[in-house]
């Protein structure tokens, strides 16, 4: 007898996914084709390639198989496995999905049974059969396609990706709203600490001053009182003095007697009357209307105190940062702040805080300068090069764009590099001595070409060339400025002469001595005196500006006090201390007595091409050795080495003369490269 198998279940859309309507055997979807789902007698469902399968390795005499999924036995129907019933249940819920499917995706409205793609490359939802198969536009062929119905899913994923992306903002707002209003109450409390302290501080003092005056009450009181006492004392001690001499009077019968005691009651009477009127009287007022103390207390009670707050809106607020910098060398952080909408603050007081984290992790707080303006500054200088980070914090609120990466180098490179080879109007063959008027221009001594170049201190243009008398024969090696007198200086090696020129080249003066051999550099002191140095003779030489001789001293040797092979001379404006440069730099006083070696390293080899004072307490010096030029800069006060200037990125080739701008940079002639290097060196 035949038995019929009813499938009853109850189901909610929501409460189920794509796995109930996968084969459990093969786990592919059903479908009514290959993949029917068909129902066995254990209640299990199988699609009926599976139960092809199965039945086939069982053999062609099996009756029966077990259900893959409970290993029940299940006999075989007379005609075969596609007579097993298919599965209601399975096939109502593909025709469900199918329904909502149907429902979600549109349809092209020319080809109703075509499903819609999405080109994710275009952002263009099209038809397969409208476009004949293919999608491209502009001749692209790599775009990435999918179903619309993907496409749907994967933005409804990127949309509640978004919409948690944005509730966890909000919530990071809220916790953030929420600890400015925790540091708001902890700053209103503190405030109230303060108030309360610093009225309380004023409290003190009026009690201080209460306790002042009570006491110069009671002193006032005490010294009058003592007085009125003594009165009273002086008082009772007459008036026993009488009642001691009327004793026995009335028995008295002498009459030289009575009247000598009536004569002392006279006097004594006359006192009386003096003790009559008090020596100090009662009057005692306090008055605190004598003067403007009153309404000044008044007044200064009334501006006592204040509450400063901001309108700073930190995330709006800027720092100037430079994304490069150099070790030792100050690197300037400039922040400006702006309110709520924008608007420039105009006054100070933020607690601005700046945090540096070098390479290994250090924290170091860089100091702030509150320029009151709502502006603030800091200077700070690396001591070590790689990777920093730099944290701008106001109320402990990060600025626009903090923390900012600074690479930090271990290298000075210059920041204008000025002319290149040639005899040309910018070019320069040779160069050899510069100085630097008041900041304005740069005097440049190019001795190959016969002239002095004239430029703007950021060396941008040429203002002028300077060629004639004393700078023939390509043989003008040394130069400097007389500056009292605005003049020009220049040593011509060659010609043994000594040339002074205005500053717009006009011709002075000249003159020469006997005994120069090769006089290759010139200095000038702040009493307009000419110093020479002459490599022929190690000799240097000190002349008025008239060109006479006042004196000289030196000589060939490796003593302290003798040179080798003499590079350049210079003149240290504030003491007129004169320093040669040879393989050494030696100091000596204007009148020529050695006094110490700026560099203390004698070993060093190579050789000093000049040097410089930058009247803030360093000097600064090019040196030469093998294979390697560099500008060496040296403390002033203790003579000690600090630091160098390699140029690593544009190497120096024979650098010679150097002078130092107020705002500092120094800028420096290399003979090698013929050309002008500016850098800043603090």
């Amino acid at each position: 007898m035949s038995s019929t198998l009813v499938e009853t279940v109850s189901i909610n859309y929501e409460d189920f996914s794509d796995s109930f309507l996968t084969c459990g055997t093969c786990l592919s979807v059903y479908n009514n084709e290959e993949r029917t789902p068909k129902l066995l007698c254990c209640s299990h469902t199988v699609c009926l390639s599976c139960l092809e399968h199965i039945v086939a390795a069982q053999g062609e005499n099996s009756t029966n198989f077990r259900c893959p999924i409970c290993r029940e036995t299940i006999p075989i129907p007379r005609g075969g496995v596609n007579s097993f019933p298919p599965s209601f249940i399975v096939n109502q819920l593909l025709d469900l999905m199918g329904r909502q499917r149907r429902d979600v995706i549109p349809k092209c409205s020319r080809h109703p049974q075509s499903e819609l793609m999405f080109c994710e490359t275009c952002d263009v939802v099209f038809c397969t059969d409208c476009t004949e198969g293919s999608h491209s536009i502009g001749g692209a062929s790599a775009h990435t396609v999918i179903p619309f119905s993907i496409a749907i899913k994967r933005m409804s994923e990127i949309l509640l990706y978004k919409a948690g992306l944005c509730i966890k903002n909000l919530d990071d707002a809220r916790d953030v709203v929420s600890q400015e209003i925790e540091r708001l109450d902890a700053a209103h409390d503190k405030c109230v600490d303060s108030i309360s302290k610093a009225f309380q501080n004023i409290a003190d003092m009026v009690e201080s001053r209460k306790q002042e005056v009570l006491k110069l009450t009671k002193k006032v009181r005490d010294e009058k009182k003592k007085s009125l006492l003594e009165q009273l004392d002086l008082i009772q001690s007459e008036k026993c003095k009488v009642q001691n001499n009327c004793q026995g009077l009335q028995h008295q019968v002498d009459v030289r007697n009575i009247t000598s005691k009536i004569g002392d009651l006279n006097e004594k009477l006359d006192i009386s009357a003096t003790l009559m009127e008090p020596r100090e009287n009662a009057f005692m007022h306090f008055d605190y209307q004598h003067n403007s103390s009153s309404n000044s207390l008044k007044t200064s009670l009334n501006q006592f105190g204040r509450i400063s707050v901001s309108k700073t809106f930190p995330a709006l607020c800027s720092a100037s940062i430079e994304k490069n910098a150099s070790i030792r060398l100050n690197y300037n952080i400039s922040i400006s702040t702006v309110d709520y909408h924008g608007n420039i603050r105009t006054s100070g007081g933020d607690p601005v805080e700046i945090k540096l984290i070098d390479p290994k992790g250090k924290i170091t707080h860089a100091d702030v300068d509150d320029n009151e303006d709502g502006t603030y500054s800091s200077n700070y200088s690396f001591i070590i090069s790689g990777p920093h980070k730099l944290h701008i914090y106001i109320f402990n609120r990060p600025i626009k764009d903090s923390p900012f990466s600074i690479n930090v180098s271990e290298h000075i490179d210059p920041v204008v590099r000025f002319g290149s080879p040639g005899s040309g109007f910018s070019h320069f063959k040779q160069p050899v001595a510069i100085f630097i008027t008041g900041d304005q221009f740069i005097y440049i001594l190019d001795t190959g070409n016969s002239r002095i170049k004239i430029t703007d201190k950021n060396l941008s243009a040429v203002e002028g060339i300077i060629t004639g008398r004393g700078l023939e024969q390509h043989s003008a090696t040394g130069m400097c400025l007389l500056q009292s007198l605005s003049y020009v200086v220049i040593a011509n090696w060659r010609t043994k002469q000594i040339t002074i020129l205005g500053l717009d080249g006009t011709f002075i003066c000249q003159f020469t001595n006997e005994h120069f051999v090769e006089p290759i550099s010139v200095a000038a002191t702040s009493r307009d005196e000419i110093v020479v140095a002459d490599n022929g003779l190690g000799k240097i030489f000190v002349f008025d500006c008239n060109g006479k001789l006042l004196q000289s001293f030196g000589c060939k040797g490796s003593q302290p006090g003798q040179f080798k092979l003499i590079t350049s001379i210079y003149v240290v404006p504030s003491s007129n201390d004169i320093i040669v440069c040879d393989n050494r730099l030696q100091v000596f006083t204007n009148s020529g007595l050695y006094k110490h070696e700026l560099s203390g390293d004698t070993s060093s080899k190579g050789s000093f091409g000049g040097v410089c004072f930058d009247g803030l307490g360093k000097f600064l010096a090019t040196k030469l050795e093998k294979g390697r030029c560099v500008i060496q800069v040296f403390d002033a006060l203790s003579h000690n080495f600090l630091y160098e200037i390699d140029s690593f990125n544009d190497k120096l080739k024979r650098p010679c003369g150097l002078t130092v701008s107020s705002d500092g940079f120094v800028y420096v002639v290399d003979l090698g490269n013929d050309c002008v290097k500016k850098y800043r060196y603090v």
